[in-house]
Parts: C-alpha cells; sequence; structure tokens
C-alpha cells in the first residue's frame, strides 16, 4: 500500500508529487479544516472549569466537510499516514486536528523548511511524533484569542452602538499604537527653528555648531541604516530669528579657517538575512508590496522550492548553505569571502529551530528563474537571494572626514563619507551615497561663498506605513510572524483604518473605540501586556507552562473581573460626541439640536421616540436623519430611499434587530440565518443570508437564499424549508 502525506497548501503537490513519486498518496487539508464551535456562553465553543478547559471543535465550513471526507478515504487506501504541516506552531496544532478528526492512531509528523528533494527525503526519513507542548500553544492561543475577541465585543463593543465590529487581543493592541500616535499628531504644537550653514568657494557647506566637538546622536536620533539623522543636513536648530541673523553676521564679517580635520576608517556590518518582518519592510519599501501581499507571493515561491518557509523569526542560516555562500563568493567574488564564516545574533525569543528567510539553492540566480516566475515572485526572489548572500560577506569599509571650520566664536562642521571597499553593499547597499569633501590644512584660510539662515518648523511624527507598524508590533513583542499581515488586514476590513498616501490613519471610529477600549479595558490593549501573553505562550510551547491552568488563572484572575468592571463603567461612558477629524471618516452625528422635530417612529433599541434632525452633510442622501430621545441611547437611523424606509447603519442591525433572525442556522458556520430585504428592479424582496456580517464578507459570502413561490432557494445549497413558527 502507498503512504500517506498530508500537507496544508494544494500549491505544495506539484511539487512534492515530482520528489517523492507515484509511490505516494498527497493530499491537501486546504489550512485549517477545523475550528471552536460557535456555541455555548457567548458563542465560545469551549467551557473553563476548576481545573480543565472542554473544546468542541467542529469543520470549518462545508469545503473542510468534503476535505475530511476524501481524506478519510485516503487513510483507507494507504499504509503509513504522515503529517506534513508547516514547520511552526500554527502547523503543528492543524496536524493535530488532522490527527483527531482522522482518528489516526501513531501519524508520523515530518517537519522541512524547504521544498527540495534532499530536504523533504531527509525529513521523511527521521519522523517525529506531534509535540503536545507546540499543539497546547496553538490551542490555547485560539481559546485566548476567541475568549477576548467574542467576550469583548459582545459585551463591550457592541453596547457602544458606534457601528464598531470587534476587538480583539493583538488587533486591538495595534489599534492603540496607530491611535496614539494620531493623538500625539493632533496634539502637536510646530515649534519655529532656524538651520544657519555656510559654503565655501572651496566647494563644501557646513552647518553651524556651538562647539567643535563631535555631537554624540542617541538611538532615537539615527536612522534604520545606523547613520545619523539630519547631521548634514541641518545646522543645530537655532530658536529665534535673532540669534540665527546674528550668525549669519558674524560668518559674514569674522575671517573663515579650518579648525579642525578629523578622518578615520569606520567598517559597516552585513544585515542579517530576512526574517517575516524586515522581509514585509523591505518588499514595503522597495516594492511597495503590502504586508499581505508580500506574504502571498512568498508562499508561492516557496511551494515551488525557491525559497524556505517564510514565517519565521529567527535570523540562523543552516551551516550547509552558509558554506555553499562562501564556495560561490570564492567563485565568483573572492574580494568579498568574510575571513570567517558570518553569524548573526538571535533576536531575543525567536525560535532557533526555524531558519532565516533565504533561497533554497543560492546557484539559483535570480536571472536564470524569469522564465519559471511571475514578474512579483521573480521581484521578489531577487530581493531574498541578495539579502540572504550580502548576510554572508565581508563588511563594507568607510572613510569618514569630518572638518570643523571657525569663524569669530561660531563653529561650522561638514561630513563626508566615501565607501572604500563595497563588501555585502555589492548585493544590499544600505549606505548612503558617497559625499566627498576638497583635501585641506589645518589652519587654512577659506573664502566664504554664502552665509544662511533658512527658517523651518518642527514636524510631527509621522504615521506608519504597513511596514512600519509590522516593524513596531515585533519591537513591541506583539503578535508573531503568522500574525502580522492579518492583523493589518483586519483593522482596515473593520474601518478602524484608512490607507492614506501610503500611511495608516485611524478613522474617527477607530479613534473612538479605541478611547473607549483605554477607559474600559486599558490593560488590554497596552502592548506591554500583549506581550506577556505571548511570553506565556511561548512557554507553553516550551513545555514550562501547562496551558489550560494558564489560561484559567489569567480569565478568573483578569479577564473575568475586568469584563465585569467594563460592564458596570459602560453605562457611565461619556458620549464620544466630539470624533477628532479624519480624512475616512463617517460624519459625525451631532447632539440633538433646538429644531430638532418628534416622530412616531419608535427607536428600535429603548423604544423611546426618534427625534428628526436637519444635516446638511453631502454624505446623506436626504437633509436629515433620526436620532433617539432616550437619554443615554444615541441610535441613529438614516432613510434609505430605495426601500423607502429608515434602517440602522449597517453594522448595527444585526445588534439590534433581533426580529428579523429565523430559527435556521447559516449551512457554512451555523450562526443563525437573518432576513434580509432589498429592492430590485422596482420590487421589494427579502432574502435569508448569514447573520453575521464578518462570516458574510468571507466564508459566508455565498450564503444566500432566495424567496420564490413562497420557498427559499440557494443555488449550491439547494431549498431552504422554514421551521413553523411557535404558536
Amino acid at each position: 500500500m502507498p503512504s500517506l502525506l498530508l500537507i496544508e497548501s494544494p500549491g505544495k503537490l506539484k511539487k512534492l508529487g515530482q520528489i517523492l513519486g507515484p509511490d505516494w498518496i498527497i493530499k491537501a487539508s486546504m489550512g485549517h479544516i477545523r475550528e471552536l464551535a460557535n456555541d455555548g456562553v457567548d458563542a465560545l465553543g469551549f467551557e473553563l472549569g476548576a481545573t480543565a478547559i472542554d473544546c468542541r471543535y467542529q469543520p470549518r465550513d462545508d469545503r473542510a466537510k468534503k476535505v475530511l471526507a476524501d481524506l478519510r478515504q485516503a487513510v483507507k487506501k494507504a499504509d503509513r499516514v504522515y503529517i506534513a504541516t508547516d514547520p511552526d506552531r500554527e502547523g503543528e496544532t492543524i496536524g493535530w486536528h488532522l490527527q483527531q478528526a482522522l482518528n489516526l492512531r501513531h501519524p508520523q509528523r515530518v517537519v522541512y523548511s524547504e521544498i527540495t528533494p534532499q530536504a523533504v527525503r531527509a525529513a521523511i526519513a527521521r519522523p517525529r511524533t506531534l509535540d503536545q507542548n507546540l499543539v497546547d500553544a496553538g490551542r490555547a492561543r485560539d481559546c485566548l484569542d476567541k475568549l477576548v475577541g467574542y467576550t469583548g465585543s459582545r459585551h463591550v463593543v457592541w453596547p457602544l452602538h458606534n457601528g464598531a465590529k470587534s476587538m480583539g487581543r493583538v488587533q486591538s493592541a495595534a489599534l492603540h499604537l496607530l491611535c496614539k500616535r494620531e493623538r500625539e499628531i493632533q496634539a502637536f504644537t510646530p515649534q519655529d527653528y532656524w538651520s544657519v550653514w555656510v559654503s565655501y568657494r572651496e566647494g563644501f557647506k557646513a552647518f553651524y555648531r556651538s562647539s567643535p566637538k563631535p555631537q554624540r546622536k542617541s538611538a532615537a536620533e539615527t536612522d534604520e541604516k545606523g547613520l545619523e539623522k539630519g547631521a548634514e543636513k541641518e545646522s543645530e536648530r537655532v530658536t529665534s530669528q535673532e540669534r540665527a541673523d546674528q550668525l549669519v553676521a558674524i560668518a559674514q564679517t569674522h575671517p573663515h579657517q579650518v579648525l579642525q580635520i578629523e578622518g578615520k576608517q569606520a567598517t559597516q556590518s552585513p544585515p542579517a538575512p530576512f526574517v517575516t518582518s524586515t522581509l514585509q519592510q523591505a518588499a514595503g519599501s522597495k516594492l511597495h508590496f503590502s504586508p499581505e501581499h508580500t506574504m502571498k507571493v512568498a508562499q508561492a515561491l516557496y511551494e515551488k522550492g525557491h525559497i524556505t518557509y517564510m514565517r519565521t523569526d529567527s535570523v540562523i542560516l543552516s551551516a550547509p548553505f552558509r558554506e555553499s555562500v562562501r564556495q560561490y563568493l570564492q567563485q565568483h567574488d573572492p574580494q568579498n569571502v568574510p575571513r570567517k564564516t558570518t553569524q548573526h545574533r538571535a533576536v531575543k525569543g525567536s525560535q532557533e529551530a526555524h531558519e532565516a528567510i533565504r533561497p533554497t539553492d543560492v546557484n539559483h540566480l535570480p536571472q536564470t528563474l524569469q522564465r519559471d516566475l511571475s514578474a512579483e515572485q521573480a521581484r521578489l526572489y531577487d530581493l531574498i537571494w541578495n539579502r540572504a548572500v550580502a548576510s554572508q560577506c565581508a563588511p563594507a569599509r568607510l572613510q569618514k572626514t569630518r572638518i570643523v571650520t571657525q569663524s569669530g566664536d561660531a563653529y561650522w562642521e561638514a561630513r563626508g563619507q566615501v565607501l572604500e571597499f563595497a563588501g555585502y553593499t555589492r548585493y544590499w547597499n544600505n549606505l548612503s551615497a558617497d559625499s566627498v569633501l576638497p583635501a585641506l590644512a589645518q589652519g587654512q584660510p577659506l573664502q566664504l561663498e554664502q552665509a544662511q539662515a533658512d527658517a523651518k518648523q518642527t514636524q510631527p511624527p509621522p504615521r506608519y506605513s504597513e511596514p512600519k507598524l509590522v516593524k513596531l508590533m515585533e519591537q513591541k513583542g506583539i503578535g508573531r510572524p503568522s500574525t502580522y499581515a492579518p492583523t493589518i488586514k483586519t483593522l482596515r476590513q473593520r474601518e478602524y483604518v484608512g490607507l492614506h498616501q501610503g500611511k495608516l490613519q485611524p478613522t474617527a471610529l477607530g479613534l473612538e473605540l479605541d478611547g473607549a477600549l483605554e477607559k474600559l479595558l486599558p490593560d488590554l490593549i497596552q502592548p506591554e501586556f500583549t506581550a506577556q501573553m505571548e511570553t506565556a505562550l511561548d512557554a507553553i510551547a516550551a513545555g514550562e507552562q501547562e496551558w489550560q491552568a494558564y489560561l484559567i488563572g489569567w480569565h478568573r484572575g483578569y479577564f473575568e473581573p475586568a469584563i465585569t468592571k467594563a460592564k458596570s463603567q459602560l453605562l457611565s461612558l461619556p458620549t464620544f460626541a466630539e470624533k477628532p477629524p479624519s480624512a475616512t471618516s463617517q460624519p459625525t452625528v451631532p447632539s440633538v439640536p433646538a429644531n430638532a422635530k418628534l416622530t412616531k417612529t419608535k427607536c428600535p433599541t429603548c423604544g423611546e421616540a426618534m427625534n428628526k434632525v436637519p444635516s446638511r452633510s453631502k454624505k446623506l442622501k436626504t437633509k436629515h436623519f433620526l436620532k433617539c430621545s432616550g437619554p443615554g441611547c444615541g441610535t441613529v437611523m438614516f432613510w434609505n430611499a430605495r426601500a423607502k424606509r429608515y434602517e440602522l447603519p449597517q453594522a448595527q442591525r444585526q445588534a439590534t434587530q433581533p426580529a428579523q433572525f429565523t430559527d435556521s442556522p447559516c449551512p457554512v458556520c451555523g450562526a443563525l440565518l437573518e432576513r434580509y430585504a432589498y429592492t430590485k428592479d422596482g420590487q421589494d424582496k427579502v432574502m435569508l443570508r448569514c447573520s453575521l456580517l464578518e462570516n458574510r464578507r468571507g466564508k459566508c459570502k455565498e450564503v444566500a437564499f432566495f424567496q420564490s413561490r413562497g420557498e427559499f432557494w440557494s443555488p449550491k445549497f439547494g431549498t431552504l424549508k422554514l421551521p413553523e413558527p411557535h404558536i
């Protein structure tokens, strides 16, 4: 009988089939096949007991059911089953779910970080059992994320009635970073200052310094290349026009001469090979890829066998690969061979069992793979190849020059830099361009050409681009490599942030939600608090912490009391009438003005009468909207011209219109179906759809039952017979 290899992605089937041959059956699980059920308290799908957690799992959707049925048939035909899901914590957990769902007694776990004949065959030759510690960490993460997301959303976010859909353990901490920066920008007050400089006929420019001694720069004052920010572009900040004019006058009325000349040779070490976060950052800045798109293209390269696994936080390279790069350099670039093989220091908390992202074969040059790759894949592979090779090269050598001149009691500084030996920069240039200073002698007089003071203003801190947010999340310990891109995607889908001129900017809704959570759940949104949870999950993965005890203790010691306190504070939470400005925000609904008129329409939330409020907003199709007159309610409704009725904002209809629910479950996720009225060709119609908004945009987007001859019918799921109403 053949052997069965279970993998995650169908994109690997062809490559693995070529490697293993006809004696193997290879089947893909299509990613996750099971998830926690949507039942029980707050639809969590698990119960936290005194000492144990009872989890109930179900197939993720109809496709997962079909996949499982197909896999069960394959298991019957196989002599031995190997689980080859991805080589990370999530992959180990998926492997455990496959074992449980398929009733596999002794599956063989194989792990490889590259899809090459050598790596795959070596992994199959050395199988192991599933790592229960990794599985426990994966299950703990699933329960923790659902506990925070579902419980927090249901009891804290939804009662705000502001259109916010959800919160999350990583999601809300990342949103808080963006909102904190946005508030810093809004509170920023620009300060005037002047940059004073001189230029000489000898051919260089120098900037004012109060002392001839070199200035020391803090880490915050250096850029990502390790170079001084603005050292060659600005003088020390002069804070008054009077002092700036005085310095210009000194420069114009006093002779200039060379006071000091300093020259030194410096070396710049090569950068580490890519990890997930640095790959996303480099692809964002050089290729203009979003983190999500970067991972999609990298996934394709991995499945084709060209690069190693792309979800990693380790900078370690295998000894054979380091040696292969050394041999490549000896043959093609012998001057770049370092004295000893380069090894980069691991980041604290990284998973040392993994490698960095690298080409599977250094001799597969980017130009030779052009025919096998799409344009985007070729560009990303070029980045990965060059960064990996650069990491093993000799350091670059620089000649740095500093010249200090003097006129009266004012000092002027010029800095130059010349690359003497390119080293690793032949493959990955992260240095500034050469800035050559003329050959001068100490004490040499200089001819002033111009003296000037440029008026400037301090600038607010910049908003984060998607790659910069990934870098910040990594630095703060929020999330892990597999969660960076999905977190940013969720924030944008929820309309908590928008992308403007390449930067992430919180919307009014995002700022309002973060402001509410800052008052109601202040600890949970702090990066340090989220990082502590990640550390606990790492301890579980290392076998140092029992997962059920941790989760039960965390819930009872912190989360349950925090939610109880937040619910009690909701009633006294001030309304967010003054929303911060945002380029993408919806128009804010003002307090009810004196010219509002009471209507007969009842509030769907509290039953009080609605006020008709005049509005000049261009985003409204009518010149008014309805707002509840009840104290502390704040529910608003807008006119739907097609349906000829007032409706709640789309995001609030599910939570506040339970009368629209049916007793029939969604055939994909199990949530109740809801009735949805719409107008087509001038006729009012009704359809049934999943009642969970986030699922309607995802796995349940094809769930649609249309009314026809007294029945509801779906082109995919057939006829639905609604249960008789209870009398």
